[in-house]
């Protein structure tokens, strides 16, 4: 479902034994009924309430060249934000299909977002694979390519594209080639799509590759650097904190890599994958300056949210980011106890008092500076960072 930024290289020793003893990693975390819930109960009414996303030439999904292979959609990724922009994308287009991943999207999610509980969405462990997402290494995008069950979602700008600063916004940087290679190499297409608005999740917020590359080393992917940080210092729930930005996803055009090259994929070296890379991207820049300048003029839904405040008032607690991490705790504890089984999150002002008792750790997020130890503790119990 969710989340984020992809980044994998070329590995030419995995064999076909290699991929088929790693089907496992498909569905060793995957829980297709928590996602279904987690959209009903969480996402999709703070999409409804707060981000209001808009989706332009989605009036019907695009269908496979190849059925026996998946499509590789494709976009932007938003600069100095958590990836709420791919969560609500992924999270949309499934709740489009009725919640048949079978022409929706799992994501391929750069290991940093799996390798902590801190990356994890108010720390709920494994939260990006429960929903699908699967670690961007190369062989588990070649054991994703050889199913049809799911298509996939990568963002090819990796870490940078997110950690890019606001100075940079809608500058697509530096492909992966992986994506492009696995096109080529199964004949089948790019989906590419612009995500619009998704740089003022967190405006106005900067970095320095030098202070990245040492957070890196703790498996935080960027530092951002402006307001937002000393507020994220005083309060630990603006470590996922996101603006009203009216997040707009716009269908680009079809690609078909393999109609760029007049070589079968055996014969292709390094360089002309690469070429054909630089043209896919050259192709999903100009698509994306179109879109933001058509799109990109209202940044923010607040105009629908006051009225939605004064409709709502009692439930807009839940659904603001103050809100979230209760939100998203209560969510995963009443999945547990109802174990799998459809409910209903009540969302009255004294539900929210009882779900903070349920939830104790969720009262860390509000203590200013303290708060940020127990969260801490948590967050790297059990770490994987390399």
């Amino acid at each position: 479902m969710s989340a984020f930024y992809s980044q994998t290289s070329p590995q030419q020793s995995i064999t076909q034994n290699d991929i088929e003893e790693n089907q496992k990693v498909l569905n060793q975390y995957f829980d297709p009924g928590y996602s279904a819930s987690f959209i009903k109960n969480v996402i999709g009414p703070i999409n409804h309430h707060y981000f209001k996303c808009e989706f332009v030439g989605f009036d019907q999904l695009p269908q496979r060249n190849n059925p026996k292979r998946p499509l590789l959609y494709a976009s932007n990724h938003s600069g100095m934000a958590f990836p709420w922009d791919g969560m609500v994308f992924s999270s949309m287009v499934l709740k489009k299909e009725n919640f048949n991943f079978k022409n929706a999207v799992r994501t391929l999610a750069a290991p940093v977002l799996s390798q902590s509980n801190l990356m994890n969405p108010f720390m709920i462990k494994n939260f990006w694979m429960i929903n699908g997402a699967v670690d961007a290494r190369f062989k588990n995008f070649a054991t994703m390519m050889q199913q049809s069950a799911f298509n996939i979602l990568v963002y090819p700008e990796g870490v940078a594209g997110i950690g890019k600063g606001f100075n940079r916004k809608y500058q697509l940087q530096r492909f992966a080639t992986s994506f492009v290679r696995m096109a080529l190499k199964y004949r089948t297409d790019i989906i590419p799509f612009a995500t619009v608005n998704g740089e003022y999740i967190n405006p106005y917020v900067y970095s320095w590759p030098w202070l990245n590359k040492l957070s890196q080393k703790i498996g935080i992917p960027y530092i951002p650097m402006g307001l937002h940080t000393i507020l994220l210092l005083l309060f630990p729930w603006m470590f996922y904190f996101a603006l009203p930005a009216r997040l707009t996803y716009v269908l680009g055009k079809r690609i078909k890599p393999y109609e760029l090259i007049n070589k079968p994929f055996e014969e292709l070296t390094e360089d002309d994958i690469k070429k054909v890379r630089d043209q896919v991207k050259d192709q999903m820049q100009k698509e994306l300056n179109r879109a933001v300048e058509k799109f990109g003029k209202k940044k923010y839904s607040s105009g629908k949210i006051v009225g939605n405040s004064i409709r709502n008032m009692l439930i807009l607690n839940y659904y603001c980011p103050p809100g979230w991490p209760v939100l998203f705790h209560e969510h995963h504890r009443l999945y547990k106890k109802h174990k799998g089984q459809d409910f209903t999150m009540k969302t009255g002002f004294w539900s929210g008092l009882k779900y903070l008792v349920k939830n104790p750790l969720t009262l860390a997020f509000y203590f200013p500076l303290l708060g940020w130890i127990p969260l801490l503790i948590k967050g790297y119990r059990g770490h994987r960072i390399q």
